[in-house]
């Protein structure tokens, strides 16, 4: 019980809700039930525990395959509750192989064997990273350690605070000193590791939400009406450096929508700015289907003219594509089973995992689509040293009023944390905003409102440390403590 607890709280610490201590309450909950367990039973307690922290903490996920995937409501709950029994066998598996190895120095071995479990997590089967423990840690005080650990370290911290506190509990004072203690130098030693700042005049930014309605996004009686909304959207919001639209707000593929295009990308380029708007291309000739960003108008700062036509390179494709939703593994199989299976869309195909930054009126802008801005790892290849802004675009409808695309904000912001630059995030019917991860600001739209974001963004030079070097810093680190840990251990086990 004490450990489906655990996992349920750590809900709670994330956003909205964003009561960030729990998250070392849940660890600290954790570490007791896991105290001195021998292995099999602390894979069960991991289990648990991981089940409950995704059953609760994604149940968001079940709007999307309640209301658009044709499945009865049993069958549905049973296909949330295995996705989130997948999930639980990584913590489970972190549980089992630290109470293996451990004999003394548990620590030692539990930080780096969650650390390596989170990364599988992340790449088996195209990856999942949602919901790890650092992302809790967004909006608190020690999201200073983000520009220099990234989210990977954030998560260590709540570990080892976790831990801290359960040896307050147990009364082993010298402990629960030493995880204090490095979590609070750290803090104070990490903004010295950075030399990011602002540079240059703000940059007027026109983020349009157009609230169309999920049912009618892909239904071609409603293109035209759609294309129309978003062009009224914009029509007063010209004055500005740069203008986003969310995912595919551009409804028609790309080859039928030049007459649209060109005429937006001569409006853009009139008025002295640039346009980037998600748009589906399939191209005929190689039958490809690419989720895409694509940019309007002016490209460079001294353009007279728009510059956009059709495949021309100045384009992102995305690269990690959401299973089921935008292509089906072992389509031969599932497809025929439920609508879940056969989604619009849901046969795209890979772009390049590295691509050149986008170029709009002269700014360089570093593209995610959706889930890719979970992915560390990715946002951070494309990341270059000349990148001005990170944009993200979106299209959570699919989730309703849950949790979910809080969640999502959240997750993006700490992209810009890692990075150093701001951030903006337009989607389809909220969250939409823009964030400056100098000052921590957001401002942001209501959601489920058909509304523009008029406002400006301060441009950002240097370079955070996580920028330059990742995570391998804090891999290598991670990697010789359990490495010592185990000698350790090995020199305990033969005396």
């Amino acid at each position: 019980m004490l450990a489906l607890v655990a996992g349920m709280l750590l809900t709670f610490s994330f956003s909205p809700f964003s009561i960030w201590p729990l998250s070392f309450v849940s660890m600290a909950i954790l570490c007791y039930c896991l105290h001195q367990q021998p292995w099999q039973q602390a894979a069960k307690l991991g289990f648990l525990f991981g089940f409950a922290w995704f059953a609760v903490g994604i149940s968001w996920v079940h709007v999307s395959i309640a209301q658009f995937g044709g499945l009865p409501l049993i069958v549905s709950l049973a296909l949330m509750a295995a996705l989130a029994a997948y999930l639980a066998l990584f913590p489970a598996l972190a549980s089992a192989v630290t109470a293996k190895l451990s004999k003394r120095y548990w620590l030692g071995i539990f930080i780096p064997i969650w650390l390596i479990s989170e990364h599988l997590r992340g790449t088996l089967l195209t990856g999942f990273p949602w919901l790890s423990f650092g992302y809790s840690l967004t909006d608190s005080p020690l999201n200073v350690l983000a520009p220099v650990m990234g989210e990977f370290g954030l998560t260590a911290c709540v570990i080892l605070g976790g831990y801290g506190l359960f040896c307050l509990y147990i009364k082993q004072w010298h402990f629960a000193a030493y995880s204090l203690a490095v979590i609070v130098i750290s803090s104070m030693l990490a903004p010295f590791m950075n030399s990011t700042f602002y540079q240059g005049e703000p940059i007027k930014v026109a983020l349009v939400q157009g609230n169309i309605k999920q049912e009618l996004r892909f239904d071609p009686d409603e293109f035209a009406r759609t294309m129309l909304k978003y062009q009224d959207l914009t029509r007063l919001n010209w004055d500005v450096d740069l203008v986003v639209w969310p995912e595919a707000a551009v409804p028609e593929i790309e080859v039928m929508a030049q007459e649209y295009l060109q005429r937006i990308d001569s409006a853009a380029a009139l008025n002295n700015t640039a346009l980037i708007t998600g748009i589906v291309d399939y191209q005929p000739s190689t039958k490809a289907i690419f989720n895409t960003l694509i940019v309007l108008g002016k490209q460079h700062n001294s353009d007279q003219t728009g510059h956009y036509q059709y495949l021309h390179q100045n384009r992102y494709q995305k690269y990690k594509l959401l299973p089921v939703g935008e292509f089906v593994p072992f389509e031969e199989v599932l497809r025929p089973l439920a609508p879940l299976f056969n989604l619009a869309w849901s046969s795209f195909t890979q772009g390049e995992q590295v691509q050149a930054n986008l170029t709009a009126n002269g700014l360089n802008i570093l593209p995610a689509i959706c889930f890719e801005i979970v992915f560390t790892d990715l946002v951070r290849d494309n990341y270059r040293n000349e990148s001005d802004i990170l944009f993200t675009v979106s299209n959570d409808a699919w989730f309703g009023d849950s949790h979910g695309p809080h969640q999502h904000m959240q997750i993006a912001r700490m992209r810009a944390i890692e990075l150093g630059r701001p951030l903006l995030r337009v989607t389809n019917n909220g969250i939409t905003a823009i964030f400056d991860p100098l000052s921590g600001q957001q401002q942001r739209l209501a959601q489920f409102e058909a509304a523009v974001l008029n406002t400006s963004i301060h441009k950002i030079k240097g370079e955070t440390f996580y920028a330059q070097y990742g995570k391998t810093p804090w891999w290598s680190l991670a990697l010789l403590i359990l490495l010592i840990t185990i000698w350790l251990n090995y020199r305990l086990k033969s005396q």
